[in-house]
């Protein structure tokens, strides 16, 4: 937004929230949430799943069409901001590389991703890249308090820190935890109980399924668990690195340095894939086969 605003001025913070709706080649209908002001779009293609391609293609291409009001006064170009690249299957990465090059002239992309790994090199070789670092523990706190200020809340200084360390240097997990606790109790007090997210504490308790018992009937049971994470829309590669987190707390050095090699593996595996189930499973069952064998040795050595 800051750059946005370098560019056009303040008219870019007047923005307005609309839906755009696609069809695509099979008459499907789609329909995605936008962002946009006189000067700019942003929207998030991999809300529509499978069919980012044809989000990608046509926004762009309509956003390219059309002309600035007063371009004597203004950038002769509109922006279109995506959101999440990294999560666009290859498809729309192909797309938005040859989108990107025939709407130059009169449109100009800011792309954003938590991973520049995840988007083809094609994409990479032709974006200036910026690395944004994540909010520190003392902004995240500052922010908070700041946005409680504005709802007329008042947030004790203490908890608005114990809220930034839980979110793990994550702002809109921290929004999300303090707004959480303000439904679930205020005035806030210091000590209060700070409600972590649904799909966190279940990966947690899979993570303790898994340590506790390594068998058929326990990697049908993850995977049962697995597809309910993916239903309820939390991205792959969360899931695999929050488990992976979980899943080494206990473990000693030598089975983590193993654990974590081939977490390495069946991650790059993950992000190649179509079937996110089928790397998730196999990672996990691959976790059972290692800790059980580093158990049946330690216990055997000790006898």
């Amino acid at each position: 937004m800051c750059l946005l605003k370098e560019l056009y001025g303040s008219g870019v913070e007047r923005l307005r929230m609309e839906h755009m709706n696609f069809t695509t080649p099979s008459n499907k209908k789609l329909e995605i949430m936008t962002v946009s002001s006189n000067y700019h779009i942003e929207v998030n293609p991999s809300d529509v799943g499978i069919y980012d391609r044809v989000v990608v293609m046509d926004l762009i291409k309509n956003v390219a069409q059309t002309h600035q009001l007063d371009a004597s006064g203004q950038r002769e170009f509109k922006v279109v901001v995506l959101t999440d690249v990294d999560e666009l299957s290859k498809d729309a990465q192909h797309a938005l590389r040859r989108t990107m090059e025939k709407y130059i002239a009169n449109c100009r992309l800011i792309l954003c991703a938590n991973s520049t790994s995840r988007i083809t090199p094609a994409i990479r070789s032709r974006c200036l890249s910026v690395r944004v670092p994540a909010p520190t523990v003392t902004e995240i706190s500052t922010i908070l308090q700041n946005t409680c200020k504005r709802e007329g809340l008042t947030l004790p200084v203490e908890l608005a820190q114990k809220i930034a360390e839980k979110s793990n240097r994550n702002l809109r997990r921290a929004l999300l935890m303090c707004e959480a606790c303000k439904v679930e109790q205020y005035p806030f007090t210091v000590n209060q109980n700070i409600t972590e997210p649904d799909w966190l504490v279940f990966i947690r308790s899979m993570a303790r399924k898994i340590s506790q018992e390594q068998s058929i009937q326990t990697l049908a049971n993850i995977r049962a668990d697995l597809y309910e994470l993916i239903v309820h829309g939390i991205p792959s590669h969360i899931i695999f690195k929050t488990l992976l987190n979980e899943l080494v707390r206990n473990c000693g050095i030598q089975l983590k340095a193993e654990i974590i090699s081939q977490a390495a593996f069946y991650e790059h595996r993950l992000q190649h894939g179509n079937k996110e189930i089928f790397h998730l499973e196999a990672f996990v069952a691959k976790f059972m086969y290692l800790y059980k064998k580093f158990m049946e040795d330690t216990i055997g050595g000790a006898f």
